[in-house]
């Protein structure tokens, strides 16, 4: 007897392979609709990481960076002249709050050439704000004494603290033993490869864009700059900056 080969094309056979290649496909589309599932959800998860772990990461490298950025403005040559003085409070290597006001000087004298061409504050801007001793008492000191361990950085600090004495002298107000350190030479160790280490320069070369020689937005450009240095030295606290940047603090 000769037996009938099988008929691998017959209809049933037809149907199974097609079944079988039903399935396939639905877990080759269950499968592609996982990875496409986990990629949706990693690009969702990476922009959260981007949008709120960045402050994360500051906090975390810089938990112990904090210090108060000042910065005055002068209406001339006079060391008590002070017209406009900023404050921002850093946390964390984060700003957390800050303060800004015109002061009255003594005199009326404006360097021309500084109203029309640095600060843009003149003695219309300030006849009728608060002198001095009265910005120290009201606004100046509540600031510091929310955080009174925090030092003070200007930047070139011989400047500022030269008015600040100047402005306490004038005054007659005792001088606090305010701790404090300079951005300049830290920003100097920290670029060398810079032309310059001014303020405006380096707001510029780090991408910082502010409005130069207005008080509180110089004392902010100068805390970014520390905050930057910080991260390039790996530093994660002010006494470590200063140590890896050679630089000291001070009393006023």
């Amino acid at each position: 007897m000769i037996k009938r080969k099988k008929n691998l094309f017959s209809f049933k056979n037809l149907r199974n392979l097609l079944l079988i290649t039903k399935v396939q496909r639905k877990k080759k589309i269950g499968f592609s609709a996982k990875i496409l599932f986990f990629l949706l959800f990693f690009n969702q998860f990476y922009d959260f990481l981007d949008i709120c772990g960045k402050n994360s990461y500051n906090t975390t490298m810089n938990n112990n960076l904090n210090f108060i950025a000042i910065d005055f403005e002068t209406a001339n040559g006079s060391r008590n002249s002070a017209c406009s003085v900023g404050l921002v409070r850093f946390e964390n290597g984060i700003e957390t709050d800050w303060t800004a006001s015109l002061i009255r000087p003594p005199s009326s004298y404006f360097i021309r050439q500084w109203t029309e061409e640095i600060h843009h504050i003149c003695w219309d801007d300030v006849y009728d704000k608060p002198t001095f001793d009265r910005i120290w008492a009201d606004t100046i000191v509540p600031f510091l004494n929310k955080t009174p361990d925090l030092p003070l950085v200007a930047h070139n600090a011989i400047f500022d603290m030269n008015v600040l004495r100047g402005c306490l002298e004038t005054y007659g107000i005792d001088k606090p033993e305010l701790h404090y350190f300079d951005s300049l030479p830290i920003s100097r160790r920290t670029w060398r490869e810079f032309r310059c280490h001014k303020l405006t320069y380096l707001g510029m070369e780090l991408g910082i864009d502010y409005l130069a020689h207005d008080a509180l937005e110089d004392s902010r450009t100068c805390g970014l700059v520390i905050v930057k240095a910080a991260e390039v030295h790996n530093a994660h606290s002010v006494e470590e900056l200063l140590a890896k940047c050679k630089s000291k603090m001070k009393v006023l």
